[in-house]
């Protein structure tokens, strides 16, 4: 799968991954009223508005990008219908050609985090026959609890030939309280980083492992480091736009050839049409708004990159 990111990063020339985050508050009125009104204002509701939301975000953009990222917390507050609502954005996406990692942000040990990794990425054998629960390509992992959490990930992974993101450094203004600390002389994060390095040696695609990283935008100092340290990791980059990060702050967790990272864009593209820049569009056109952003996103980091 980490071969098949890189070719559609390559087609689009886009290292762009759009966050299906829905909220309430991002959904046009309009959307939460015809679905409420078919199905009562209550959770099947919010969850039919949910995926009528993400749709016309999907219908917008897919053929400008090569990913998705839905965080399943904005689906798993509305229960079950919520989670119903993250399994059709999921297959949707997937029938449209896109790459969907999954925001889970797991990590456990032992038979509980391989359950995550088989519910996720994998499939589990009922009489005979294999199912799949959700599917996603790629998911992010919490790697707290060392390598007992994450090695069940790395398995399926080379099994399914799909990948996971590791947290390194994450773009939330207290992530320093324990991913900036010194141990013997070097901050957590970079002997994260080394670790991430480790446990995608052996899980090779063509030119990137499966193994990949999570490094903020909002610290491309901390990225320029991280990127020597892991140099085989595909690095998920979240932070740009509504978190303040910016083109020119992407470019030391890029390669020489131009890859070797993804940016994430949630709130500044999926809630474009209430931003002053876009605010021409209307609440009624929210998905062209989107799509209008997701263009700007990608002439600001083809700018920043010198391409």
């Amino acid at each position: 799968m980490i071969n098949q990111l890189v070719e559609k990063i390559k087609k689009t020339n886009a290292p762009i991954v759009v966050g299906l985050d829905p909220t309430l508050k991002l959904i046009p009125k309009t959307i939460q009223q015809k679905a409420f009104a078919e199905y009562g204002a209550n959770l099947k509701g919010v969850g039919e508005a949910i995926w009528e939301y993400n749709k016309g975000i999907v219908d917008a953009v897919y053929d400008l990008i090569p990913a998705v990222k839905p965080q399943i917390a904005m689906y798993e507050q509305f229960g079950l219908e919520g989670l119903t609502a993250y399994v059709r954005t999921i297959e949707y996406c997937k029938q449209k050609g896109l790459v969907v990692i999954g925001d889970i942000k797991r990590g456990d040990i032992g038979s509980t985090s391989a359950a995550y990794a088989i519910g996720h990425l994998g499939s589990v054998e009922i009489e005979g026959r294999k199912f799949r629960g959700f599917e996603e390509d790629f998911v992010t992992v919490n790697p707290y609890l060392g390598t007992d959490g994450v090695k069940p990930f790395v398995d399926v992974c080379r099994e399914e030939r799909k990948g996971i993101f590791v947290l390194v450094k994450t773009s939330n203004p207290s992530s320093g309280e324990f991913q900036d600390r010194m141990i013997d002389n070097r901050p957590l994060y970079e002997w994260v980083g080394e670790k991430v390095n480790e446990w995608g040696a052996d899980c090779m695609g063509d030119s990137y492992s499966y193994v990949g990283a999570v490094v903020g935008a909002t610290y491309p100092e901390m990225g320029r480091v991280l990127r020597k340290v892991m140099p085989k990791a595909y690095i998920l980059v979240p932070g740009y736009g509504a978190q303040g990060g910016k083109g020119k702050d992407l470019v030391p967790f890029f390669n020489q050839d131009g890859l070797g990272a993804i940016v994430n864009s949630s709130r500044g593209i999926i809630a474009a049409y209430q931003q002053e820049a876009y605010a021409s569009y209307g609440e009624e056109n929210y998905a062209e708004a989107a799509r209008a952003a997701v263009i700007d996103m990608r002439e600001d980091i083809a700018q920043a990159l010198g391409r």
